[in-house]
């Protein structure tokens, strides 16, 4: 009867600190344990898969239990080390955590803990996995885990020490597996090959590496099972490649070479060729994520060693990945491997993978050539150039002089609107067709202003500022009124000028009064508060001012002073352009809805202006008379006739 083949994992698995691989440190550590006979009653040994956990509890136990021991190298011949090579061991339990889990079997482990070791002086107990144990069977082991009998020793492996409890990592002495380096990897890989006559290049040997991302069991793994496939011939990279169903090198080469040259069609035809290979979608992604990783990579190293050593390629690929890049900005490859990354979760849960592929492709090779980002930020000069000033956004054509042109580019672009200041009253205008409404102000606190010719069109235009007056008795609503013509939102404006009262305005504070609740609390609203808080420190010209919101009844509304004479609505210049004008009229119908708190929808833009725009001079009849309401009506009704001048608008 022939002999099982045993896999070279397993094979060549290491039986002594000396043949473990990458973990220097740990070895160090462990060693000098042993010799200094301070050997710990727990262990957890943590790391990624296939780093030499398992492995490195087992050489504990063969060194603990040796018949020469304690000992760094165990003979091999004595019991209990050959039944540990063989694993099977008495005095050495291996119990599997992710089918071993539950409270039964920690308590399992407690009941035979006491017996003492057979042939061997320790009774070592190998937990794999740990991580998987439940809440109730780490806290059975716990007591017993901080003091267990002098002749047992726990030994804790697992690939997610997060998931260990705190209480069980502070009772075991920690050692933190790195991932083995990729020389050590074809280090191992070419000895072993040399023993086993694998005819392999060392290219190859590099490419199993790179795959195993540090894991020794999978480099040995994929080495065990690409040596079959051809005894007379030496395996190349490209048959490690299609043994993993990987891109190599030279296909990802020229697929992005056709991606960075907006080349569709050559790069369509390169993935149907790949596809048809037997290639999956999600695969292919990958592959084409890593190689501009790579790419990148390349792009910001100036070492080629270093480059080397983070991408792991041969000098004539980085040469070649050197290349392509200079044609690339680094913003570019970013987004690249961004549509990448998109396409990739696409194609994970989609049915037809092959579509959202072609459709990845398509953008990528399609848009890849957009302009780099110093390219637009030169573009974006040239325009702060030209529209440093509200003249520069006329729809008319506009003579910018030379000076301006030669002046200092600037760091960033004002809005244009915020250029524009209090409205400007023009009588005569011959330009315009759409009527223009007079400013609320009146007529003996507005300067006159004249049309500004085209040679000073670059200044801004005077502020039109009510004159300042301290808030004293019969002129409070005057300097109310003054605080009203510097809200510049005419939706805010208009709410405290016909729903508030002012009750006290100096330049600590200002205080207004409502006779509803719900005005109460929108007045409190940072979109209503906030201009008018602005707007009473730019009249008072103070740094802060106190903005005080009061519920007040009705009766004491009348007794405060009278509502100040704003006769119509002041409107934005007419130099605006119709969209500006478009998108103030739909803020004065947001802020209406928000007011009325209903889905009413206003379509006459005509009335609204006619509902916000009293002409009478009388301060009082702006008011809807408060006993001409019909008491019956709802809460919401009753505010609309307030809010609209006693006019009710019906759904």
């Amino acid at each position: 009867m022939t002999q099982r083949y045993l896999p070279l994992y397993r094979k060549y698995r290491p039986q002594s600190f000396k043949d473990l691989i990458g973990q220097e440190n740990i070895v160090k550590a462990l060693t000098n344990a042993i010799n200094l006979n301070k050997i710990s009653h727990a262990y957890l040994l943590c790391g990624p898969r296939g780093t030499g956990k398992t492995t490195t509890a087992r050489i504990i136990a063969k060194s603990l239990n040796c018949a020469k021991g304690p000992t760094l190298e165990p003979c091999g011949e004595c019991p209990s080390c050959k039944d540990i090579a063989n694993s099977t061991p008495i005095d050495v339990i291996e119990i599997d955590a992710a089918s071993n889990r539950k409270v039964e079997d920690a308590r399992n482990i407690l009941e035979k803990i006491q017996f003492v070791p057979v042939n061997g002086r320790f009774k070592i107990y190998i937990i794999d996995e740990v991580h998987m144990l439940t809440t109730e069977a780490f806290n059975t082991l716990l007591k017993t885990l901080e003091e267990p009998p002098e002749n047992v020793i726990f030994i804790l492996a697992t690939t997610e020490p997060h998931k260990v409890l705190d209480t069980i990592i502070s009772r075991c002495q920690r050692f933190d597996f790195r991932r083995i380096t990729t020389e050590d990897i074809v280090a191992r890989l070419k000895y072993i090959s040399e023993q086993e006559n694998i005819k392999i290049t060392e290219e190859a040997l590099f490419t199993i590496a790179r795959s195993s991302a540090g894991g020794m069991r999978d480099s040995l793994a994929l080495l065990d099972q690409i040596s079959v496939l051809d005894a007379d011939k030496e395996i190349t990279p490209d048959d490690v490649n299609e043994m993993l169903g990987r891109l190599s090198f030279e296909t990802l080469f020229d697929i992005s070479s056709a991606i960075t040259d907006s080349d569709t069609q050559k790069a369509i035809t390169l993935l149907d060729s790949v596809y048809n290979k037997g290639n999956e979608p999600f695969q292919i992604i990958t592959n084409l994520i890593q190689y501009f990783r790579n790419l990148l990579v390349v792009k910001n190293c100036t070492d080629r060693k270093i480059a080397a050593e983070l991408t792991q390629l041969s000098e004539a690929h980085i040469l070649q990945l050197k290349e392509q890049s200079q044609n690339l900005e680094p913003e570019q490859i970013l987004y690249i491997i961004e549509r990448l990354s998109f396409y990739s979760k696409e194609i994970k849960e989609t049915t037809n993978r092959y579509l959202w592929l072609e459709l990845c492709i398509i953008e990528l090779s399609s848009n890849v050539k957009f302009s780099s980002y110093s390219q637009l930020l030169e573009r974006i000069e040239r325009l702060e150039a030209g529209i440093s000033t509200p003249s520069a956004v006329q729809s008319v054509p506009v003579s910018i002089p030379q000076q301006i042109m030669a002046a200092p580019k600037p760091s960033f672009v004002e809005p244009v609107q915020s250029k524009i200041e209090e409205p400007i009253i023009q009588k005569e205008q011959t330009q315009h067709t759409e009527p223009v409404i007079e400013s609320p102000v009146k007529e003996a606190e507005i300067q006159p202003v004249t049309q500004h010719s085209e040679s000073n069109s670059q200044q801004n235009s005077p502020v039109v500022e009510p004159q300042r007056q301290t808030a004293s008795g019969g002129d409070i609503a005057s300097v109310w009124s003054g605080i009203l013509q510097n809200i510049t939102s005419i939706p805010s404006r208009m709410f405290f000028y016909n729903l508030s009262r002012p009750l006290e305005l100096t330049p600590e504070g200002i205080t207004i009064g409502f006779d509803k609740e719900i005005f109460v609390k929108q007045a409190q609203d940072n979109a209503k508060n906030a201009p008018l808080k602005k707007a009473a420190m730019a009249y008072f010209s103070v740094d802060d001012i106190n903005v005080h919101i009061k519920l007040v009844a009705p009766d004491e509304m009348n007794k405060s002073a009278a509502k100040p004479a704003l006769e119509k609505l002041e409107r934005k210049p007419s130099v605006q352009s119709n969209q500006n004008t478009f998108a103030q009229k739909e803020e004065e119908e947001e802020s209406v809805a928000l007011i009325i708190n209903d889905q009413t929808s206003i379509t006459d833009s005509n009335a609204d202006k006619k509902n916000f725009t009293n002409n009478s001079n009388n301060e009082e009849s702006s008011l809807p008379d408060k006993n001409s309401i019909p008491a019956n009506i709802s809460d919401r009704s009753r505010m609309v006739m307030e809010l609209f001048n006693g006019k009710f608008i019906d759904k």
